[in-house]
């Protein structure tokens, strides 16, 4: 069977608020066309107070990039749930996908995807994950069941914000019993990087070919992340 070769990313975008305090979606759509990724996981997409509407307004995205959101069917405004959200290339299939609860002590979710990425199946997960360690790991149990279940569909990913400062410890021990877990490198604080806090992961179905934080200089200005990015072999 013949491989296929991705580039999977993942963004906290921060609203689209800059380190400048400047709300500018256009400069968010400008660092992933940097990235030029196939799949792009992105965490606070959305506002968070009022009708929560999206920090990528639909007629940027579609006037501005080559991709189009997953359609999680939750709020008319959002394009994520819980801030969470997947922008896949205008070519891929978007077979299946869902909003999953997790145990949490602020409002988390987890979102996921199967996608048909050329003519492979693959299944992406998306979270941001507690500000507490002790809540960080009970809802990496229920995702990496999760994961371990949807993988009987086909190879699976799962990326996000995982807010873990330690590098071997609490949900990343919980994921490194199912999962590789890439240490991409230092994406937060954007302008004097010094935690790990966005991870992407993946199933023995995937081979890591490249992966690494993407520290260009529109970047260290568009969120205080950076994105992750990861090319894998399917």
């Amino acid at each position: 069977m013949t491989s296929t070769e991705i580039t999977v990313a993942s963004y906290n975008i921060r609203k689209a608020i800059g380190t400048d305090r400047t709300r500018r979606p256009i400069r968010i759509l400008n660092v992933l066309e940097e990235i030029d990724a196939d799949i792009v996981i992105l965490q606070e997409a959305d506002q968070r107070f009022g009708k929560r509407q999206s920090a990528l307004p639909a007629f940027l995205i579609e006037a501005h990039s080559h991709y189009k959101p997953v359609p999680l069917d939750v709020q008319t405004d959002s394009m994520g749930w819980h801030g969470n959200a997947i922008l896949v290339r205008e070519d891929i299939e978007i077979e299946h996908h869902d909003i999953i609860h997790i145990p949490c002590l602020e409002p988390r979710g987890v979102i996921t995807a199967r996608l048909c990425v050329k003519g492979k199946s693959l299944s992406v997960f998306g979270m941001h994950l507690d500000l507490s360690g002790l809540w960080r790991t009970k809802q990496a149990k229920v995702i990496a069941y999760l994961a371990q279940q949807e993988q009987e569909h086909g190879p699976t990913i799962l990326t996000g914000d995982l807010n873990e400062w330690r590098r071997n410890a609490g949900c990343l021990k919980v994921f490194r019993k199912h999962f590789s877990v890439l240490d991409c490198g230092r994406s937060f604080h954007s302008q004097r990087p010094l935690a790990r806090l966005d991870r992407i992961m993946h199933c023995d179905r995937v081979e890591a070919l490249e992966w690494g934080v993407h520290q260009s200089s529109l970047a260290t200005q568009a969120s205080d992340h950076l994105p992750v990015w990861a090319r894998l072999r399917v």
